[in-house]
């Protein structure tokens, strides 16, 4: 009996079929059926890779552990790229006639994409480069285009998932890539000093304790000289040119101690080295130079990250428009676009310009600017900006703005520029520790003149031996260090961090600023509450299933996870869908209408009472109502939101607990925002909704000068925010705009990773301080020590590292981010 029960129940359970290219549950899918596939894109992309013998990517993707990712093509044409104003504007000439571009691709996301995109560079003919920049997205190709086109090679990698665009900059790119070579030779070169002149000092460390020959020791003197002067004289010129500069505008700087201390130590190398008599350095001065330019090397990217942040926003705008001229519609680059032009915008693509519907009716994705969750029908009259994304029919605009006059554009600079104002806190820090190596060289100074009285060697030994076993090594190590610690630990629980400073101010508590859609909410729209006959919902499925609204698509979600299979046997005719309005279609026979209130009430006689007052109540619970009527009788409602993240409560309580004061700014309406605010449950400062990205920046910016605040978001209309935040905190599924304007990146969901973030900094502030203490204590007795004779050059040079090391080990064995909170 149990038996024959099981049998039934399994017999009647659906298999789960998968697709084949991102392993997605299929819908309606059949078992034994061969490859199958959750949607076109998926179809599409195993169909390319199959043609093109790249079957490998799926053994590469698996083998990486990347998590699959549906396919996203856009069957663009590309024809742009092959105008002249593209190969002018984003192409740059090659060698034998090739081209070369560099283009922001969408979808990226692990090494498999690099294995895959590079294939370019095999697959196509012309093609003799793909190279892909998987942390900025960034692919560089080169070509010959008299063998293939560009279009043909944007189109190619389209086709396999990832949609280009133009990557603007490419001058200032290259001058970068031109300083970092020139920065990454001086440190080569440094190392390679600092390694032959330690294997130098070593043998006459070892040979002052066990007796060398001197012909020897004046050899070792000399091969330290040799091997340290092109490190001296050309490595560390970068820091004398600072040093300069700081003197003729009087300002102090760490160039200006650094350099100092590098020629004194250098010049009393050289003259021991003749005299045969007294310590050399060369060692601790070529060692010195190599972790000093490393971390200027660190620092400059680091800079750098926020004119990135702007590169990605403007990546995501169009590069290309369709000008409408009478009766033909062709594609040109967005800087052909002039006021007044007509720009044809066809569904699923991106609107290129701020201007005024003149033709078409269409619902229209907002999120990037205004962070809406619900599309905003538009028709003729409406007004539309760049960035958003046209969902479901052609639309006619008439240009108004173009380029860095729209809205999109004059955010791209308010990134830029808010991201740059961080300069001053890495300015201030090299000021203190120069006034700390400024005043260990006056000691220096006043210990030379003390003693020159009793011999220029001993005055001259005393005051190296200060400059060496004081050398601010461990003081300047002691925060980096502790922070790269801390940095690889919060990596391993998800946590992207791009720089000490944001830790530094986590750990101090102030204002946190929630945006709602993504954040606080799971960021998509899904079906909450259902009231009315449960039969009516594979009807409604079978219809929703065919329409690419994005409430449709939450509908189809909530339906297709119940695992009914009557729908999939449904037959649908005659369907017609209202833009603004609903569907309306004939399943198996009967009459189905879903909608908007207004909508379905016009194709109903018969509305059911209960059903009103539940439609009424989603309303006012700020729900999107969504009508179901069955051969003109209202006989279901379905309640759309976007739900609450289960642990938001718990997380936000944790974060008050720890002296932070909670607010919410987000770009969804006023009520929406009030209800999220109401069912989290916790006390926030300030609760506002309808908020524009200019005025999420304004408040920011306001808040910011009253004390620390911190932006968490995840849309590219949080951008600025989280630029101007004293740090910005972009969570798991964001955009790549705001991931590259935030400070740090969650890639795990929820906002548990906040808390986690919040305690760690605050441990990590602890080890700095405690180092920075360990640091000062040491220089403070060995110093004394040196400049009273207790400590020569030689035991200096030895106790030198000493401090160092203990920094090391104090920073790698803290226990800043140690699990989950």
């Amino acid at each position: 009996m149990i038996a024959d029960s099981l049998s039934i129940a399994v017999h009647r359970a659906p298999a789960t079929v998968l697709c084949a290219h991102c392993g997605q549950p299929v819908p309606n899918g059949e078992p034994d059926a061969g490859a199958q596939f959750c949607c076109s894109g998926c179809a599409t992309v195993y169909g390319i890779l199959r043609s093109a013998g790249l079957d490998d990517f799926y053994r590469v993707r698996d083998g990486v552990g990347a998590r699959p990712e549906k396919g996203k093509t856009t069957g663009r044409s590309y024809a742009e790229f092959d105008d002249p104003d593209f190969a002018r504007l984003y192409c740059r000439a090659l060698t034998g006639g090739r081209l070369g571009t560099e283009l922001f691709l969408e979808n990226v996301h692990c090494a498999a994409c690099v294995w895959l995109v590079e294939k370019a560079a095999t697959v196509l003919p012309g093609v003799s480069e793909a190279r892909l920049d998987v942390s900025r997205s960034v692919v560089r190709l080169a070509w010959d285009p008299s063998i293939v086109r560009a279009s043909k090679i944007a189109s190619w990698l389209d086709a396999i998932g990832y949609p280009s665009h133009p990557l603007q900059g490419l001058d200032r790119d290259a001058v970068r890539r031109k300083e970092d070579r020139a920065l990454l030779m001086r440190i080569g070169v440094a190392g390679a000093a600092a390694g032959n002149a330690m294997l130098l000092a070593i043998a006459l460390y070892c040979g002052a304790f066990s007796g060398i020959d001197p012909r020897y020791v004046a050899l070792f003197r000399t091969g330290s000289v040799v091997v340290a002067l092109p490190s001296i004289l050309w490595s560390a010129n970068v820091f004398y040119r600072g040093a300069l500069a700081a003197l003729r505008a009087r300002t102090p700087h760490m160039d200006l101690p650094i350099s100092i201390g590098i020629v004194v130590g250098s010049v009393s190398g050289v003259v021991n080295t003749f005299r045969s008599n007294g310590e050399v350095f060369f060692d601790t001065i070529t060692m010195l130079v190599f972790l000093l330019l490393v971390g200027r090397f660190l620092q400059q990217r680091s800079q750098r990250r926020a004119e990135g942040a702007a590169d990605h926003l403007r990546a995501l705008a169009p590069s290309t428009a369709r000008l409408v001229e009478g009766s033909a519609v062709r594609e040109v680059p967005m800087e052909s676009v002039l006021r007044d032009a007509l720009v044809e915008v066809r569904a699923g693509e991106h609107v290129p310009v701020d201007g005024q519907v003149v033709e078409g009716e269409s619902s229209v994705d907002t999120s990037l600017l205004s962070g809406e969750s619900t599309p905003e029908e538009v028709r003729v009259g409406s007004r539309v900006v760049a960035g958003s994304v046209n969902m479901s029919a052609r639309l006619v605009v008439r240009a108004e703005k173009t380029g860095h006059e729209t809205r999109l554009g004059k955010l791209v600079e308010a990134v830029a520029e808010v991201a740059n104002r961080r300069a001053p806190v890495a300015i201030l820090a090299n000021r203190l520790s120069g006034y700390f190596v400024a005043i260990v060289l006056a000691l220096a100074a006043v210990t030379l003149a003390a003693l020159w009285h009793r011999g220029a060697d001993v005055a001259i030994s005393r005051a190296v031996a200060l400059l060496v076993v004081t050398c601010p090594c461990a003081l300047a190590l002691a925060t980096p260090l502790t922070v790269s610690a801390a940095l690889g630990r919060a990596a391993k629980l998800g946590l992207m961090i791009k720089g000490g400073q944001s830790l530094e101010a986590l750990a101090r508590p102030g204002l946190v600023v929630f945006d709602k859609t993504g954040t606080l909410t799971e960021g998509k729209l899904s079906v909450e509450e259902f009231v009315g006959d449960p039969s009516v919902r594979p009807l409604a499925l079978a219809v929703e299933a065919r329409s690419a609204h994005v409430i449709a698509r939450a509908i189809t979600a909530a339906l297709t996870a119940e695992a009914n299979p009557t729908s999939a046997t449904l037959a649908v005719r005659s369907m017609r869908e209202t833009t603004g309005g609903g569907i309306e279609a004939e399943v198996s026979g009967r009459r189905v209408a879903i909608g908007s209130r207004a909508f379905v009430t016009q194709r109903a006689t018969d509305v059911d009472e209960d059903i009103s007052r539940a439609a009424s109540g989603f309303a006012d619970r700020a729900l999107t109502p969504v009508l179901v009527a069955v051969d003109g009788r209202v006989r279901g409602v379905f309640g759309i939101g976007d739900r609450v993240r289960p642990e938001a409560r718990s997380s936000l309580e944790r974060l008050a607990a720890l002296g932070y004061r909670l607010a919410i700014l987000s770009g969804d309406q006023p009520a929406v925002v009030d209800r999220v605010a109401s069912r989290i449950g916790v006390r926030f400062e300030r609760v506002a909704g309808g908020q524009s990205p200019e005025e999420k920046l304004a408040f920011i910016e306001r808040c910011a000068a009253e004390g620390p605040v911190f932006m968490v978001g995840d849309g590219v209309n949080d951008a600025a925010a989280l630029s101007a935040a004293t740090v910005g905190i972009a969570v798991h599924g964001g955009a790549e705009a705001s991931l590259a304007a935030a400070d740090v990146f969650a890639t795990t969901g929820g906002l548990t990773p906040v808390v986690e973030l919040v305690v760690g900094a605050r441990r990590t502030l602890r080890v700095i301080r405690n180092n920075l203490g360990r640091s000062l204590v040491y220089n403070l007795t060995v110093g004394t020590l040196a400049a009273l004779g207790f400590v020569g050059p030689l035991l200096a040079a030895l106790l030198m590292p000493v401090s160092s090391i203990g920094v090391i080990t104090s920073a790698y064995r803290s226990r800043t981010f140690a699990g989950r909170s």
